[in-house]
Formats: C-alpha cells, structure tokens, sequence
C-alpha cells in the first residue's frame, strides 16, 4: 500500500458540493512506464474506491491527463528534465486499464501546447470553470505524482478558494530528490488541504 499521512479523527461525510479530481493517472506514470512514479500502480485500487463512493452519491467526477505533443518542451530531446512521455494518442497517455473512471467523467487535458508545460490541473484548461458551474465548494483530490502534479493541483485549488480534501492514501511520489514526497504532502497540508484515507470517508444522499 502507499503510505499514507495521518489523517484526521473522525469522518468526512460527502456533500453536494463536492466533487472528485483524480491526477494523471496515466500508463506512463506507473511501473513499466516512461515515467514510471515507484509503486504508483498502487493507488489504482483505492481511488476505485472513491470512484465508487462518488458515483453513489450522484458526484461529478473529474479525470486530469497529460496530452502533450511529440516535441513536448518538458521532454529531454527539446532541453527538458523528463524523457518522453504521455504523448497525446499513444498506449502511454491512456489512463490506467483497472481505473474504473465512471462513463461521467469529464477529462481534463493539461499541457497540450508544445511551448507550455503544466503540472496543474487547473493550468491552461477549464477545470475551474467545469467545477465553478457544477456549484463546486470542495474537492477530494489524489492520483500522480504527490511532489509534481498532485502538490500543484492541490496548491491552484486552494488559491482558487475551494477547500481541498487530500486522498492521503491515494498518492505516491516520484521522489527524484530524496524526501520530495513528505515535503510535498506537509506543504499541502500547510496550504490548508485536509488529508483523509478512505476508511474515514462516509457517503451522502446527494443523488
């Protein structure tokens, strides 16, 4: 299992304002990958679970993937730290097969323009304004990577004035500098983001 932080005693029960925003998880990002994050294949079966408890509550769910061009500028052929990966179209920028996204779920493609690198999900795509006409107040969050995308997303969504909601257990880092990950996950929790793992999470009637 992926460690988690420690959550908060007692519950969060869903409301109907919430929504769920599930981070790049994508083929590349797991092992056997590109850019494989270690162990991040493991978040699969506990985001299903909140996929579940999300979809029983009549929730809107929301799904954000790298889709970057062939000469992408994060790639290391054009100058940037990371070697090719998630190209729009290819086996690699496919969510995960055992990820049970629901047929609701509205993608969100990030980082589409050759020039324009993006970690958020909030950057360059319309996922403010998606959660914005949903009545959208908080947003339960997890997925890949805890240090990259995960931390930024989490960081816009709390600039932005949503209350953030970390799926501690549903997280894992790539850690390219030791220490990357524990570092990401206390800033998160000092921008305000409240961590939670899913045997503290209860359903709500918001059908």
């Amino acid at each position: 299992m992926v460690r988690p932080v420690t959550a908060p005693a007692g519950r969060i029960s869903l409301s109907r304002a919430d929504a769920l925003v599930i981070v790049d998880v994508q083929n590349d990002f797991v092992p056997g990958g590109s850019l494989a994050v270690p162990r991040g294949n493991e978040v699969v079966p506990v985001l299903n679970g909140y996929l579940e408890a999300f979809d029983a509550a009549g929730l809107p769910v929301f799904a954000t993937r790298d889709w970057h061009p062939e000469n992408h500028c994060s790639f290391k052929a054009q100058g940037g730290p990371w070697p090719s990966h998630c190209v729009a179209g290819t086996p690699g920028a496919a969510f995960v097969p055992a990820l049970a996204l629901p047929a609701s779920v509205t993608i969100v493609s990030k980082a589409t323009e050759r020039d324009r690198d993006a970690y958020s999900g909030f950057a360059g795509t319309g996922l403010e304004a998606s959660l914005r006409q949903r009545g959208v107040r908080r947003v339960f969050i997890g997925g890949l990577a805890t240090d990259y995308c995960v931390l930024n997303t989490v960081r816009d969504a709390c600039s932005l004035g949503f209350e953030v909601v970390l799926l501690a257990d549903a997280v894992a880092a790539v850690n390219v500098t030791p220490g990357d990950g524990p570092k990401a996950l206390a800033e998160m929790l000092r921008l305000g983001a409240r961590p939670l793992v899913s045997g503290h999470l209860a359903g709500g009637a918001c059908a």
